[in-house]
């Protein structure tokens, strides 16, 4: 396989135009649809969509104020629970894989557990997560957070048992550095680029994580709506809540990959 590098104006012109082809399939499957059922709403059409954007938009009661409409309850609902759990889980990751990938004990200690755990689905222990933390927000932030975890640490471990070279640790000994110094100065930031990184692929996992919890318990929030909206068959809600979703988690993936470009311009 050959690999040529390509100007940015191609790879933008390229990715807008698998866009538009999709538009167009989708727009095409809608025609024929509706063709065959006017009242179809598993494919909505345009208008169909403007009706469904309008649910989001306008307040349920003439009397509520902007900040009740769906959209604006449910990205609260759910940003605010992936937040916080995204922050526990990469700061219980970061502080375990750290010790783990530089203090031997440290390793045998907690890689057993951390590879088993990583083996369990997240969503597969929601009756374990209900009754440990009951049905609140810290059941949804202990879910996303002890989601990522083991998976997080064993490859902030591994950064640090690997991409950390014996010589560059002898060396700040010899200059006279601290266990402290050496694992802030010298291990955390030759691996920050890493933890960066494997912090972009567990964004996904988080919201799987989410999504499924609010499904089956929330009263509020993404998962909440769409099980609801897709028991009514109002696909256009679906739909432009998955949309919603898909952009918001590619706006965080960019987000995520300008900061490792900003803080650790030589890696990559």
């Amino acid at each position: 396989m050959i690999r040529h590098p390509i100007e940015m104006r191609t790879r933008i012109a390229l990715g807008a135009g698998s866009i538009l082809l999709l538009l167009i399939l989708y727009a095409g499957l809608s025609v024929r649809q509706h063709r065959i059922n006017p009242k179809d709403t598993t494919i909505p059409g345009l208008s169909q969509f403007v009706e469904g954007w309008k649910m989001i938009l306008t307040p349920e009661a003439k009397d509520d104020a902007w900040y009740d409409a769906w959209i604006v309850e449910d990205v609260w609902a759910t940003y605010v629970r992936l937040l916080l759990g995204l922050v526990a889980g990469v700061f219980l990751s970061i502080l375990v894989g750290i010790v783990m990938g530089c203090f031997t004990p440290a390793e045998a200690f907690f890689l057993p557990p951390l590879s088993f755990l990583a083996k369990v689905p997240p969503t597969a222990m929601l009756a374990v997560y209900f009754v440990i933390f009951g049905t609140g927000m810290e059941m949804y932030v202990a879910m996303i957070a002890l989601g990522i975890f083991p998976t997080l640490a064993q490859s902030i471990h591994q950064a640090a048992k690997k991409d950390v070279s014996d010589h560059v640790i002898y060396k700040a000994y010899t200059l006279g550095a601290s266990h402290y110094e050496v694992v802030w100065n010298v291990v955390l930031r030759q691996i920050l680029p890493r933890i960066i990184e494997n912090v972009r692929l567990q964004v996904g996992p988080a919201m799987v994580f989410l999504i499924a919890a609010e499904w089956m318990n929330a009263d509020v929030g993404f998962g909440y709506r769409l099980r609801i909206q897709s028991r009514l068959l109002h696909m256009n809600v679906v739909y432009t809540y998955l949309v919603f979703l898909g952009a918001t988690g590619y706006l965080i993936d960019w987000s995520l990959s300008l900061l490792r470009r900003r803080l650790c311009p030589w890696f990559g």
